[in-house]
Protein backbone atom coordinates (compact mmCIF):
# COMPACT_ATOMS: atom_id res chain seq x y z
CA UNK A 1 0.00 0.00 0.00
CA UNK A 2 1.46 3.43 -1.28
CA UNK A 3 1.38 6.20 1.45
CA UNK A 4 1.45 9.55 0.96
CA UNK A 5 2.98 12.26 2.81
CA UNK A 6 1.73 15.91 2.77
CA UNK A 7 2.06 19.70 4.00
CA UNK A 8 -0.51 22.25 4.91
CA UNK A 9 0.68 25.50 4.86
CA UNK A 10 -1.91 28.53 5.76
CA UNK A 11 -1.66 31.18 8.77
CA UNK A 12 -5.28 30.51 9.42
CA UNK A 13 -5.90 28.04 12.43
CA UNK A 14 -9.17 27.45 11.56
CA UNK A 15 -8.38 26.11 8.15
CA UNK A 16 -5.21 24.23 8.87
CA UNK A 17 -6.96 22.47 11.52
CA UNK A 18 -10.17 21.59 9.30
CA UNK A 19 -7.92 20.41 6.28
CA UNK A 20 -6.03 17.86 8.98
CA UNK A 21 -8.70 16.54 10.35
CA UNK A 22 -10.47 16.02 6.38
CA UNK A 23 -7.25 14.46 5.28
CA UNK A 24 -5.16 13.16 8.43
CA UNK A 25 -7.10 9.45 7.80
CA UNK A 26 -5.97 8.94 3.73
CA UNK A 27 -2.45 10.71 4.18
CA UNK A 28 0.29 11.86 6.50
CA UNK A 29 -0.65 15.40 7.16
CA UNK A 30 1.78 17.86 9.04
CA UNK A 31 0.55 21.67 9.65
CA UNK A 32 2.32 24.73 9.53
CA UNK A 33 1.11 28.71 9.68
CA UNK A 34 4.04 30.08 8.34
CA UNK A 35 6.04 28.82 5.02
CA UNK A 36 9.72 29.35 6.73
CA UNK A 37 9.10 26.40 8.95
CA UNK A 38 7.42 24.16 6.51
CA UNK A 39 10.58 25.06 4.28
CA UNK A 40 13.02 23.87 7.31
CA UNK A 41 11.05 20.66 7.66
CA UNK A 42 11.25 19.88 3.52
CA UNK A 43 14.82 19.88 4.27
CA UNK A 44 14.81 16.55 6.72
CA UNK A 45 11.68 15.26 5.20
CA UNK A 46 10.16 16.12 2.20
CA UNK A 47 6.42 15.46 1.76
CA UNK A 48 5.13 14.41 -1.52
CA UNK A 49 2.29 17.62 -1.53
CA UNK A 50 1.74 20.64 -0.30
CA UNK A 51 -1.51 22.81 0.03
CA UNK A 52 0.36 26.52 -0.09
CA UNK A 53 -1.51 29.39 1.16
CA UNK A 54 -0.68 32.56 -1.21
CA UNK A 55 -1.28 34.97 1.30
CA UNK A 56 1.00 34.18 4.11
CA UNK A 57 3.02 36.76 6.37
CA UNK A 58 6.54 36.91 6.42
CA UNK A 59 7.42 35.02 3.24
CA UNK A 60 4.51 34.86 1.13
CA UNK A 61 3.39 31.63 -0.55
CA UNK A 62 4.46 32.63 -4.26
CA UNK A 63 7.91 33.28 -2.81
CA UNK A 64 7.74 29.80 -0.70
CA UNK A 65 6.84 28.24 -4.25
CA UNK A 66 9.65 29.47 -5.83
CA UNK A 67 12.25 28.27 -2.98
CA UNK A 68 10.25 24.90 -2.47
CA UNK A 69 10.67 23.99 -6.18
CA UNK A 70 14.43 25.28 -6.28
CA UNK A 71 14.93 22.81 -2.99
CA UNK A 72 12.36 19.73 -3.95
CA UNK A 73 11.80 20.33 -7.97
CA UNK A 74 9.22 16.78 -7.58
CA UNK A 75 6.91 18.24 -4.45
CA UNK A 76 3.64 18.69 -6.24
CA UNK A 77 2.17 22.06 -4.95
CA UNK A 78 -0.95 23.03 -5.14
CA UNK A 79 -1.81 26.75 -3.76
CA UNK A 80 -4.86 27.93 -1.83
CA UNK A 81 -6.18 31.93 -2.44
CA UNK A 82 -8.44 33.79 -1.18
CA UNK A 83 -9.77 35.14 -4.03
CA UNK A 84 -9.26 34.16 -7.65
CA UNK A 85 -6.73 36.89 -9.04
CA UNK A 86 -5.46 35.58 -12.22
CA UNK A 87 -2.11 37.50 -12.47
CA UNK A 88 -0.69 35.69 -9.25
CA UNK A 89 -2.55 32.61 -10.48
CA UNK A 90 -0.36 32.71 -13.58
CA UNK A 91 2.87 33.39 -11.34
CA UNK A 92 2.30 30.41 -9.47
CA UNK A 93 1.98 28.32 -12.11
CA UNK A 94 4.67 29.35 -14.04
CA UNK A 95 6.78 28.93 -10.60
CA UNK A 96 5.49 25.76 -10.51
CA UNK A 97 2.25 25.04 -9.10
CA UNK A 98 0.17 22.05 -9.83
CA UNK A 99 -3.05 23.32 -9.82
CA UNK A 100 -4.66 26.36 -7.04
CA UNK A 101 -8.21 25.94 -5.19
CA UNK A 102 -9.83 29.42 -3.69
CA UNK A 103 -11.60 29.71 -0.44
CA UNK A 104 -13.64 28.91 0.75
CA UNK A 105 -12.87 25.78 -0.02
CA UNK A 106 -15.10 22.60 -1.01
CA UNK A 107 -13.72 19.24 -0.12
CA UNK A 108 -15.00 17.26 -2.82
CA UNK A 109 -12.97 19.27 -5.15
CA UNK A 110 -9.60 20.11 -3.22
CA UNK A 111 -9.77 15.66 -2.78
CA UNK A 112 -10.39 15.36 -6.71
CA UNK A 113 -7.81 18.00 -6.90
CA UNK A 114 -4.94 15.87 -4.56
CA UNK A 115 -6.23 12.87 -5.97
CA UNK A 116 -5.28 13.91 -9.67
CA UNK A 117 -1.86 15.38 -8.45
CA UNK A 118 -0.85 12.12 -6.37
CA UNK A 119 -2.11 10.23 -9.44
CA UNK A 120 1.07 11.68 -11.30
CA UNK A 121 3.67 10.60 -8.83
CA UNK A 122 2.21 6.88 -8.18
CA UNK A 123 3.65 5.23 -10.92
CA UNK A 124 6.93 6.92 -9.49
CA UNK A 125 6.63 5.32 -6.17
CA UNK A 126 5.68 2.10 -7.24
CA UNK A 127 8.98 2.30 -9.12
CA UNK A 128 10.93 3.24 -5.94
CA UNK A 129 9.15 0.50 -3.93
CA UNK A 130 10.08 -2.32 -6.27
CA UNK A 131 13.21 -1.03 -7.08
CA UNK A 132 14.01 -1.12 -3.13
CA UNK A 133 13.06 -4.67 -3.23
CA UNK A 134 15.33 -5.72 -6.16
CA UNK A 135 18.05 -3.81 -4.20
CA UNK A 136 17.41 -5.75 -0.95
CA UNK A 137 17.02 -8.70 -2.75
CA UNK A 138 20.15 -9.00 -5.38
CA UNK A 139 22.24 -6.06 -4.35
CA UNK A 140 25.27 -7.72 -2.61
CA UNK A 141 26.30 -5.44 0.69
CA UNK A 142 29.01 -2.86 -0.35
CA UNK A 143 30.72 -2.63 3.04
CA UNK A 144 31.80 1.11 2.99
CA UNK A 145 32.53 3.88 5.75
CA UNK A 146 35.04 6.11 5.23
CA UNK A 147 34.99 9.40 2.76
CA UNK A 148 35.87 8.21 0.06
CA UNK A 149 33.27 5.33 -0.55
CA UNK A 150 30.69 7.26 0.68
CA UNK A 151 31.27 10.12 -1.83
CA UNK A 152 32.03 7.25 -4.46
CA UNK A 153 27.86 5.65 -3.80
CA UNK A 154 26.71 9.37 -3.17
CA UNK A 155 28.27 9.70 -7.13
CA UNK A 156 26.27 6.16 -8.23
CA UNK A 157 23.06 7.05 -7.43
CA UNK A 158 23.36 10.29 -9.25
CA UNK A 159 24.98 8.53 -12.53
CA UNK A 160 23.06 5.14 -12.37
CA UNK A 161 19.65 7.39 -13.40
CA UNK A 162 20.47 7.25 -16.69
CA UNK A 163 19.55 4.15 -18.63
CA UNK A 164 22.12 3.90 -21.40
CA UNK A 165 24.98 6.68 -20.46
CA UNK A 166 28.10 4.23 -21.01
CA UNK A 167 29.77 4.22 -17.56
CA UNK A 168 33.79 3.06 -16.84
CA UNK A 169 35.20 1.25 -13.77
CA UNK A 170 38.98 2.09 -12.95
CA UNK A 171 40.49 0.55 -10.17
CA UNK A 172 42.75 -2.56 -9.31
CA UNK A 173 42.18 -5.88 -9.02
CA UNK A 174 40.24 -7.02 -5.87
CA UNK A 175 39.16 -3.56 -4.96
CA UNK A 176 34.60 -4.86 -6.12
CA UNK A 177 34.48 -2.94 -9.40
CA UNK A 178 32.26 -5.68 -10.40
CA UNK A 179 30.06 -4.75 -6.97
CA UNK A 180 30.00 -1.59 -8.17
CA UNK A 181 28.99 -2.52 -12.18
CA UNK A 182 26.11 -4.61 -9.41
CA UNK A 183 25.19 -1.09 -7.52
CA UNK A 184 25.10 0.76 -10.97
CA UNK A 185 22.53 -1.70 -12.32
CA UNK A 186 20.48 -2.00 -9.79
CA UNK A 187 19.72 1.88 -9.03
CA UNK A 188 19.37 2.52 -12.72
CA UNK A 189 16.24 2.53 -14.90
CA UNK A 190 17.44 -1.08 -16.33
CA UNK A 191 17.51 -2.92 -13.13
CA UNK A 192 14.01 -5.17 -13.98
CA UNK A 193 16.14 -6.69 -16.86
CA UNK A 194 19.61 -8.58 -16.75
CA UNK A 195 23.04 -7.76 -15.29
CA UNK A 196 24.89 -9.60 -17.42
CA UNK A 197 28.94 -9.56 -16.89
CA UNK A 198 31.45 -10.29 -19.61
CA UNK A 199 35.11 -11.60 -18.05
CA UNK A 200 36.98 -10.62 -21.30
CA UNK A 201 40.18 -11.95 -20.25
CA UNK A 202 38.65 -15.74 -19.95
CA UNK A 203 37.05 -15.42 -23.63
CA UNK A 204 39.97 -16.17 -26.65
CA UNK A 205 40.35 -12.98 -28.31
CA UNK A 206 39.32 -14.97 -31.69
CA UNK A 207 35.82 -15.53 -30.00
CA UNK A 208 35.14 -12.39 -27.91
CA UNK A 209 33.62 -10.99 -30.57
CA UNK A 210 30.78 -13.86 -31.43
CA UNK A 211 30.28 -14.18 -27.71
CA UNK A 212 29.38 -10.69 -27.19
CA UNK A 213 27.45 -9.79 -30.66
CA UNK A 214 26.40 -13.23 -31.58
CA UNK A 215 26.80 -15.04 -34.78
CA UNK A 216 24.72 -16.68 -37.34
CA UNK A 217 24.95 -19.92 -39.01
CA UNK A 218 27.94 -21.49 -41.12
CA UNK A 219 29.89 -17.36 -39.57
CA UNK A 220 33.01 -19.83 -38.44
CA UNK A 221 34.29 -23.26 -38.94
CA UNK A 222 32.87 -25.09 -35.24
CA UNK A 223 30.34 -23.06 -34.82
CA UNK A 224 26.41 -23.89 -33.37
CA UNK A 225 24.82 -24.88 -37.02
CA UNK A 226 21.80 -22.54 -35.96
CA UNK A 227 23.66 -19.91 -34.62
CA UNK A 228 23.84 -18.11 -31.42
CA UNK A 229 22.59 -14.87 -29.47
CA UNK A 230 25.48 -13.07 -28.07
CA UNK A 231 25.28 -11.66 -24.53
CA UNK A 232 24.31 -7.98 -25.60
CA UNK A 233 21.21 -9.41 -26.32
CA UNK A 234 20.61 -11.15 -22.67
CA UNK A 235 21.53 -7.75 -21.78
CA UNK A 236 18.17 -6.14 -23.73
CA UNK A 237 16.85 -3.58 -20.88
CA UNK A 238 19.39 -4.47 -18.93
CA UNK A 239 23.08 -3.90 -18.35
CA UNK A 240 25.99 -5.42 -20.25
CA UNK A 241 29.09 -5.64 -18.18
CA UNK A 242 32.35 -5.75 -19.51
CA UNK A 243 34.88 -6.92 -16.75
CA UNK A 244 38.31 -6.25 -18.08
CA UNK A 245 37.51 -3.82 -21.15
CA UNK A 246 41.21 -3.93 -22.38
CA UNK A 247 41.51 -7.48 -23.38
CA UNK A 248 38.54 -6.53 -25.94
CA UNK A 249 40.20 -7.38 -29.75
CA UNK A 250 40.15 -4.40 -32.05
CA UNK A 251 37.41 -6.07 -33.81
CA UNK A 252 35.05 -6.15 -30.73
CA UNK A 253 36.14 -2.77 -29.81
CA UNK A 254 35.01 -1.57 -33.34
CA UNK A 255 31.46 -3.59 -33.06
CA UNK A 256 31.47 -1.59 -29.44
CA UNK A 257 31.95 1.42 -30.63
CA UNK A 258 29.03 1.33 -32.84
CA UNK A 259 26.73 0.42 -30.77
CA UNK A 260 27.43 3.16 -28.53
CA UNK A 261 27.10 5.37 -30.99
CA UNK A 262 24.44 4.08 -33.10
CA UNK A 263 22.19 1.32 -30.77
CA UNK A 264 22.47 -1.18 -33.69
CA UNK A 265 25.06 -4.29 -34.57
CA UNK A 266 25.39 -6.89 -36.54
CA UNK A 267 25.94 -10.83 -35.54
CA UNK A 268 29.09 -12.26 -36.60
CA UNK A 269 28.35 -13.58 -40.51
CA UNK A 270 24.71 -11.36 -40.75
CA UNK A 271 23.56 -8.95 -42.88
CA UNK A 272 20.87 -8.09 -40.46
CA UNK A 273 21.00 -4.96 -38.40
CA UNK A 274 19.45 -5.80 -34.70
CA UNK A 275 18.82 -2.67 -32.55
CA UNK A 276 18.23 -3.41 -28.80
CA UNK A 277 18.51 -0.97 -25.82
CA UNK A 278 21.08 -1.36 -22.88
CA UNK A 279 23.79 -0.04 -20.39
CA UNK A 280 27.33 -0.74 -21.29
CA UNK A 281 29.40 -0.75 -18.03
CA UNK A 282 33.07 -1.43 -18.12
CA UNK A 283 35.72 -2.19 -15.89
CA UNK A 284 39.50 -2.37 -16.37
CA UNK A 285 42.96 -2.27 -14.14
CA UNK A 286 44.98 -1.64 -17.05
CA UNK A 287 46.70 1.40 -18.15
CA UNK A 288 44.24 2.47 -21.55
CA UNK A 289 46.09 5.77 -22.29
CA UNK A 290 49.85 3.41 -22.85
CA UNK A 291 47.37 0.82 -24.40
CA UNK A 292 46.20 3.36 -26.95
CA UNK A 293 49.77 4.49 -27.48
CA UNK A 294 50.70 1.45 -28.76
CA UNK A 295 47.71 1.12 -30.88
CA UNK A 296 45.97 -1.74 -28.73
CA UNK A 297 42.38 0.00 -27.63
CA UNK A 298 40.65 2.63 -29.89
CA UNK A 299 41.05 6.34 -28.71
CA UNK A 300 37.97 7.09 -30.27
CA UNK A 301 36.48 4.04 -28.29
CA UNK A 302 37.86 4.91 -24.95
CA UNK A 303 36.13 8.46 -25.00
CA UNK A 304 32.74 6.66 -25.74
CA UNK A 305 33.21 4.11 -23.27
CA UNK A 306 34.11 6.46 -20.18
CA UNK A 307 31.25 9.30 -20.41
CA UNK A 308 31.18 8.42 -16.76
CA UNK A 309 34.21 7.16 -14.92
CA UNK A 310 34.34 5.89 -11.63
CA UNK A 311 37.51 5.74 -9.73
CA UNK A 312 37.50 3.08 -6.99
CA UNK A 313 39.74 3.79 -3.85
CA UNK A 314 42.13 0.69 -2.82
CA UNK A 315 41.64 -0.80 0.91
CA UNK A 316 45.05 0.65 1.59
CA UNK A 317 42.80 4.19 0.36
CA UNK A 318 40.02 3.42 3.06
CA UNK A 319 41.60 2.35 5.78
CA UNK A 320 38.17 3.44 7.94
CA UNK A 321 36.48 0.49 6.11
CA UNK A 322 38.97 -2.42 7.14
CA UNK A 323 38.08 -3.27 10.39
CA UNK A 324 33.98 -3.17 9.01
CA UNK A 325 34.64 -5.51 6.18
CA UNK A 326 36.98 -7.78 8.18
CA UNK A 327 33.44 -7.64 10.52
CA UNK A 328 31.31 -8.57 7.84
CA UNK A 329 33.17 -11.45 6.37
CA UNK A 330 33.94 -12.49 9.73
CA UNK A 331 29.93 -13.13 10.24
CA UNK A 332 29.57 -14.70 6.61
CA UNK A 333 32.11 -17.04 7.15
CA UNK A 334 30.77 -18.03 10.43
CA UNK A 335 27.49 -18.70 8.67
CA UNK A 336 28.94 -20.60 6.01
CA UNK A 337 31.19 -23.05 8.26
CA UNK A 338 29.17 -23.13 10.85
CA UNK A 339 31.63 -21.52 13.29
CA UNK A 340 30.90 -19.10 16.35
CA UNK A 341 33.87 -16.22 16.43
CA UNK A 342 32.49 -13.57 18.59
CA UNK A 343 35.19 -10.87 16.82
CA UNK A 344 38.56 -10.07 16.01
CA UNK A 345 40.99 -9.26 19.26
CA UNK A 346 42.58 -5.96 19.69
CA UNK A 347 46.22 -7.33 18.33
CA UNK A 348 44.69 -8.51 14.97
CA UNK A 349 42.26 -5.30 14.18
CA UNK A 350 45.96 -3.67 14.53
CA UNK A 351 47.34 -6.00 12.42
CA UNK A 352 45.00 -5.70 9.89
CA UNK A 353 44.87 -1.97 10.20
CA UNK A 354 49.00 -1.67 9.69
CA UNK A 355 48.77 -4.52 6.81
CA UNK A 356 49.61 -3.19 3.32
CA UNK A 357 46.47 -4.10 0.97
CA UNK A 358 47.95 -5.40 -2.34
CA UNK A 359 44.99 -7.81 -2.77
CA UNK A 360 42.66 -5.13 -1.47
CA UNK A 361 38.90 -6.46 -0.56
CA UNK A 362 39.45 -9.52 -1.94
CA UNK A 363 42.78 -10.43 0.22
CA UNK A 364 41.53 -9.10 3.44
CA UNK A 365 38.15 -11.66 2.14
CA UNK A 366 40.58 -14.29 1.90
CA UNK A 367 42.66 -13.69 4.85
CA UNK A 368 39.37 -13.61 7.25
CA UNK A 369 38.42 -17.19 4.99
CA UNK A 370 41.71 -18.33 6.85
CA UNK A 371 41.25 -17.35 10.23
CA UNK A 372 37.36 -18.49 10.31
CA UNK A 373 38.94 -22.17 9.40
CA UNK A 374 42.56 -22.47 11.08
CA UNK A 375 41.32 -20.32 14.56
CA UNK A 376 40.22 -21.81 17.78
CA UNK A 377 38.14 -18.58 18.60
CA UNK A 378 36.78 -17.61 20.37
CA UNK A 379 38.27 -14.13 18.78
CA UNK A 380 40.44 -13.93 15.67
CA UNK A 381 44.24 -13.62 16.59
CA UNK A 382 46.91 -12.42 14.64
CA UNK A 383 48.55 -16.08 13.99
CA UNK A 384 44.94 -16.83 12.71
CA UNK A 385 45.45 -14.29 9.92
CA UNK A 386 48.80 -15.67 9.08
CA UNK A 387 50.12 -11.72 8.24
CA UNK A 388 52.35 -11.68 11.22
CA UNK A 389 55.86 -9.30 10.17
CA UNK A 390 54.44 -9.16 6.61
CA UNK A 391 53.85 -6.62 4.11
CA UNK A 392 53.58 -3.74 6.67
CA UNK A 393 52.20 -0.35 6.06
CA UNK A 394 53.75 2.94 7.17
CA UNK A 395 51.99 5.48 5.29
CA UNK A 396 49.94 6.42 8.16
CA UNK A 397 53.06 6.26 10.71
CA UNK A 398 51.96 9.72 13.41
CA UNK A 399 55.61 10.53 14.06
CA UNK A 400 57.70 12.18 11.44
CA UNK A 401 60.84 10.43 11.98
CA UNK A 402 62.40 7.52 14.18
CA UNK A 403 64.46 9.43 16.47
CA UNK A 404 60.97 10.79 17.47
CA UNK A 405 60.09 6.99 18.59
CA UNK A 406 60.67 6.32 22.26
CA UNK A 407 63.63 4.02 22.32
CA UNK A 408 62.95 0.07 22.60
CA UNK A 409 63.52 -1.00 25.84
CA UNK A 410 66.14 -3.70 26.40
CA UNK A 411 63.65 -6.20 28.16
CA UNK A 412 61.17 -5.20 25.44
CA UNK A 413 57.30 -4.22 24.63
CA UNK A 414 54.32 -5.66 24.65
CA UNK A 415 53.72 -4.02 21.48
CA UNK A 416 49.40 -4.67 20.89
CA UNK A 417 49.32 -2.92 24.48
CA UNK A 418 51.70 -0.15 23.66
CA UNK A 419 49.21 0.89 20.26
CA UNK A 420 46.00 0.16 22.25
CA UNK A 421 47.36 2.70 25.14
CA UNK A 422 48.37 5.09 22.36
CA UNK A 423 44.88 5.05 20.81
CA UNK A 424 43.13 4.97 23.79
CA UNK A 425 45.17 8.48 25.20
CA UNK A 426 44.03 10.08 21.53
CA UNK A 427 40.26 9.05 21.70
CA UNK A 428 40.13 10.51 25.36
CA UNK A 429 42.11 13.58 24.29
CA UNK A 430 40.09 13.90 21.47
CA UNK A 431 36.99 13.58 22.99
CA UNK A 432 37.79 16.03 26.19
CA UNK A 433 38.95 18.52 23.36
CA UNK A 434 35.63 18.17 21.37
CA UNK A 435 33.92 18.49 24.50
CA UNK A 436 32.45 15.03 24.33
CA UNK A 437 31.20 14.91 20.74
CA UNK A 438 32.10 11.96 19.07
CA UNK A 439 31.73 13.79 15.85
CA UNK A 440 33.92 16.52 16.50
CA UNK A 441 36.19 14.10 18.23
CA UNK A 442 36.84 11.82 14.79
CA UNK A 443 37.14 14.51 13.21
CA UNK A 444 40.39 15.85 15.30
CA UNK A 445 41.40 12.36 14.58
CA UNK A 446 40.79 12.83 10.90
CA UNK A 447 38.83 9.33 11.18
CA UNK A 448 35.41 8.53 10.25
CA UNK A 449 32.69 8.86 12.97
CA UNK A 450 31.38 5.19 12.72
CA UNK A 451 34.72 3.96 13.29
CA UNK A 452 35.31 6.58 15.66
CA UNK A 453 32.23 5.26 17.93
CA UNK A 454 33.47 1.56 17.15
CA UNK A 455 37.16 1.89 18.64
CA UNK A 456 35.60 3.99 21.50
CA UNK A 457 33.71 1.43 22.47
CA UNK A 458 36.02 -1.00 21.91
CA UNK A 459 38.80 0.47 23.82
CA UNK A 460 37.13 2.56 26.65
CA UNK A 461 35.07 -0.08 27.12
CA UNK A 462 38.38 -2.69 28.52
Amino acid sequence: MISYSLFIVDDEKTIREGLTMALEDAYQVEAFSKAEAAIRAIKSNPPDLILLDIGLPGISGIEALDKIKRLCPDILVIMITAYEDIDTVISAMKLGAYDYVVKPIQMDGLEATINNALETIRLRKEVQILQEKYLKENLPCFIGESNKIQDMMEFIDRVASSPDTPILILGQTGTGKELIASAIHFRSPNFKGQLVTVNCPAIPKDLIESEIFGYEKGAFSGANPSGKKGLIEDAANGTLFLDELGDLSLGAQSKLLRFLEEGEFYRVGGTKKLHIQTRVVSATNKNIDAMIQKGLFRNDLYFRIGVIKIKVPSLNERRDDIIPLAVYFLNAFNDKFGRSFTGISSEAETALLQYNWTGHVRELKNLIERGILVGKGPEIVPEDLGIEGKNVNHSGEPYKKESEFPPLPPEGIDLYSCLNSYEKFYIKNALEMAGGNASKAARLLNINHHTFRYRKKKLLSD
